[in-house]
């Protein structure tokens, strides 16, 4: 039996050194940082912004590598399937929950296939209408949107964006029946509603608050739990009775799932580092994004929250991106 233990603690140990080696000699060549969207788009803002502060502090290049397609699915694929070494990382966001329930065949599962390593940042949403459309608040969307079932027009950039989910859960939560026209981007559904094409969307804040202000757009409702600092006089939903939407947008680094928990600790450590300088979350700020960082644990949580929670809403709704 104390030859059995001695083989047990020893093993235990070669473990443990094992770890503390591979935190030691990471990263051993540049790393690979993978955006599944565009140049542009706010992951890679924040892969651009985080990278050459990361190849600093590790002393090794950073290099960012685009892999738009499939609503991010196609960069996801390529993370999933590298070598569980911290040396391909990935910046994502909701779309990686949302994906794979929207789309059949997805070539991975988004909690058995990555491993958290923190939070990046967190996006506000902004519930808008057309001045046009004489809809001032919630009340009288909710009102309208049952007096004329379908009739009430909402844009997003694509199905299964943040923006489109948002609406959906503000759907079911609210019982109403809203036509989605969905765009191709960003702009074309803000320029859209701008003109009175489409009566309403989400919109990020910093996006929206400048169309507010020319009296361009009517703000109704901040889709987050709590008020945002650069709106603070516009309530929440959760404030205006709608309970249960909170329809933030996060993004956050993930590896592939079996990347030595010693270098996802190093990796966390960084950019807790990183997130928290004065420049980085100016940066983060004028593009609306408020910087924020956590541990792979409760990275973790949250993503397994979103699964259920979206799972649950595309199931009952029977939303399909195909």
């Amino acid at each position: 039996m104390l030859r059995i233990i001695s083989r047990v603690s020893l093993a235990a140990c070669l473990a443990l050194a094992g770890l503390g080696a591979a935190a030691q000699d990471y990263p051993s060549r540049p790393i690979r940082v993978v955006v599944p969207f565009t140049p542009g788009t706010g992951m890679d803002i924040i892969a651009r912004s985080v990278g050459p502060r990361l190849s600093e502090r590790l002393g090794q290049p950073v290099v960012i590598d685009n892999r738009p397609g499939a609503s991010g699915n196609l960069g996801a694929e390529l993370v999933a399937k590298s070598t569980a070494d911290g040396h391909t990382v990935m910046v994502s966001g909701n779309p990686l929950i949302v994906s794979a329930h929207l789309y059949r065949n997805v070539p991975f599962k988004p909690l058995a296939d990555f491993a958290p390593v923190s939070l990046a940042a967190w996006g506000t949403l902004m519930l808008v209408a057309n001045p046009g459309t004489k809809i001032n608040s919630v009340a009288d969307l909710v009102a309208q949107a049952k007096a004329n079932p379908g009739k009430i027009t909402y844009g997003s950039p694509g199905v299964g964006t943040p923006h489109h989910m948002a609406m959906e859960l503000f759907r079911d939560r609210t019982g109403t029946n809203l036509l989605h026209v969905p765009y191709k981007g960003t702009a074309g559904a803000v320029t859209d509603v701008l003109g009175g094409q489409i009566n309403i969307m989400f919109i990020p804040i910093h996006v929206g608050t400048q169309f507010v202000k020319a009296g361009r757009l009517k703000a109704l409702a901040i889709g987050s739990a709590k008020r945002h600092s650069t709106a603070p006089d516009l309530p929440t939903l959760q404030e205006l009775g709608v309970k249960g939407v909170e329809a933030d947008m996060w993004y956050g680094f993930l590896a592939p799932k079996g990347t030595p928990a010693a270098v996802i600790g190093k990796l966390d450590g960084e950019l807790r580092a990183i997130l928290a300088l004065p420049e980085v979350q100016a940066s983060f700020s004028a593009q609306g994004m408020d910087a924020t960082a956590s541990s792979p644990a409760e990275f973790g949580a949250l993503m397994r929250r979103e699964d259920a929670l979206w799972a649950g809403i595309i199931k009952k709704n029977n939303i399909t991106a195909e």
